[in-house]
């Protein structure tokens, strides 16, 4: 599904990724453990081709194709979606209308947003007056019409209270299909630093960004355990 060699990422001339290489399959899912300001949100926005993120060196394909030098609403269009920890406020633009604009073919947004209990909000203009916990779901409410094959999670937990991260966790695992078990198409790459969030949607495999690299890849629960008892640095000198 996503393939990603030797990637290396920079801004206004600031290193901020070296040398990246992941892979990941199709119906699989991954979490990305790293520390605040690890490079982790940089990762998705090359990836989903955002901002003044510039490639250096490397490439992205996605199905098979590079996608490196496409624009983000081409890749979009090809199947990749991403959730924003800080996604912004858009005055005049209706959630509503907002979804018919994305919607995949066959997909009510009605019904969606009722999944989410969110229908009282889609005449609304998007992300304001919005609270944290109304965000993740407007989010996730986008993601689930578009209906990609890649979604890109950042940090889906942080700021949301226990009312709304079982709501938001059972929506991620929708989008992902993870009560699929055969032919699972959807996959995922999920940041997170809490790592809260794998109480409520499986993962496949976990990696750690360290250092502006991808410095392991294992089970992401082991990996949680060790990041919870020897802290990022450890990463640094495990010998796994």
């Amino acid at each position: 599904m996503l393939e990603i060699e030797n990637l290396s990422v920079s801004i206004e001339g600031k290193t901020l990724l070296k040398d990246i290489s992941l892979h990941i399959e199709e119906g699989e899912t991954r979490m990305l453990f790293g520390e605040n300001g690890s490079g982790k949100t940089s990762l998705l926005m090359a990836i989903m081709g955002l901002g003044k993120y510039r490639v250096d060196s490397g490439r992205i394909l996605f199905k098979g194709e590079d996608i490196t030098r496409l624009t983000t609403d081409e890749r979009a269009k090809r199947g990749i979606g991403i959730m924003f920890q800080r996604p912004p406020t858009i005055r005049g633009l209706k959630v509503e209308d907002m979804l018919e604009l994305i919607k995949a073919q066959g997909l009510d947004p009605e019904e969606l947003a009722a999944e989410l209990n969110f229908t009282e909000f889609l005449h609304r203009d998007l992300n304001l007056g919005f609270s944290g916990g109304e965000i993740k779901r407007a989010e996730l409410l986008q993601l689930l019409a578009q209906d990609p094959d890649l979604v890109l999670l950042d940090e889906p937990e942080s700021g949301v209270d226990l009312v709304n991260i079982s709501v938001i966790g059972n929506a991620i695992r929708r989008l992902l299909q993870k009560d699929v078990h055969r032919n699972r198409r959807k996959a995922g790459l999920i940041i997170t630093h809490s790592g809260y969030i794998l109480d409520y949607v499986e993962a496949d495999k976990g990696c750690v960004l360290v250092n502006e690299t991808i410095w392991c890849t294992g089970n992401p629960h082991e990996i949680l355990n060790g990041i919870r008892e020897h802290g990022y640095e450890g990463c640094l000198t495990c010998q796994r």
